[in-house]
């Protein structure tokens, strides 16, 4: 016969209470139940566990079997409850990077919104740009990646987040900032452009004569706002980068024409399977999302 962790349940609940009548009302089992598998424990053992039949006083190798019984039963507990905390994504660990503007939007709403629901999750969250993003989901370091497709998004999963409009940065004082009615690319010739990563993927033959001619690029949207402060020159930005660097004193202004937007997806793995946390925190998010790009 091998020893169950049930016989050594009872047995400890027998142990503890001094009396089969109790231990059946702790363990909601019958006297007669639990009096049957401490003969079947004792035949194993070969010895018996209590010096009478009230079974209130244990042998030696009663306090021994008792003693390593508690300690087998507190670690069986602790690892079931770990194993139905991570199913149930109470624990767990979600590696997520995302594009700077969603880190500064949609992130925090989640997280303020579900943080309870995350108490024992550990949530490890990295801001990078699209291409990336895609190199790490590639290389398995991460869980969740939000950015825009590319040419290189093969093997992996996508779903659409939401879209973004392209628009003009400028200062509240420049002269471009004199109408909030959205802005042609013929309209920013001969202006001072400062360039970027995420303009520079516009798909447009105007955008693209506009960065051929730029002669200040800049990847870091703090330099990037930074330098529009200061009047240096305009940028090109979607409006979610732009309000999520909290840039005050900028202006705003849409952009018409081809390719004046962006699309941002919720990628992963194809080949993967998530955990139940991962799939808890990109559910939240495709909700989060699905509020913003309906202007919730």
């Amino acid at each position: 016969m091998t020893l169950k962790i049930e016989m050594l349940r009872c047995f400890t609940a027998v142990a503890r209470s001094g009396s089969l009548s109790g231990a059946a009302a702790t363990l909601g089992r019958t006297p007669s139940a639990l009096s049957m598998i401490l003969k079947q424990l004792e035949t194993h053992l070969g010895e018996p566990l209590f010096e009478t039949d009230r079974k209130n006083k244990l042998t030696a190798l009663g306090i021994f079997v008792l003693e390593q019984a508690e300690r087998e039963l507190q670690q069986f507990d602790n690892t079931v409850k770990a194993i139905e905390g991570f199913a149930k994504a109470n624990y767990g660990r979600v590696r997520i990077a995302t594009v700077p503007s969603i880190a500064g939007i949609i992130i925090p709403q989640v997280l303020s919104r579900h943080i309870n629901e995350y108490a024992n999750i550990d949530i490890e969250l990295r801001d990078m740009d699209s291409g990336s993003i895609r190199h790490e989901l590639s290389r398995d370091r991460i869980d969740i990646g939000i950015g825009t497709l590319g040419e290189n998004s093969a093997g992996l999963h996508s779903q659409h987040l939401l879209s973004d409009t392209f628009g003009l940065i400028c200062s509240s004082d420049h002269p471009l900032a004199s109408s909030s009615d959205p802005i042609s690319w013929d309209a920013l010739i001969g202006e001072r452009l400062i360039a970027n990563s995420l303009s520079a993927g516009i798909n447009a033959e105007a955008s693209r004569v506009l960065h051929e001619q730029a002669s200040l690029s800049a990847h870091n949207l703090t330099s990037i706002v930074g330098m529009v402060h200061a009047n240096i020159g305009i940028t090109i930005l979607p409006e979610l980068a732009v309000r999520a660097s909290e840039s005050n004193g900028l202006f705003f202004r849409p952009l018409v024409g081809p390719q004046a937007n962006r699309d941002i997806h919720l990628l992963r793995r194809s080949d993967s399977t998530q955990s139940p946390a991962v799939r808890l925190l990109e559910r939240h998010i495709l909700d989060c999302a699905a509020q913003l790009d309906q202007g919730g």
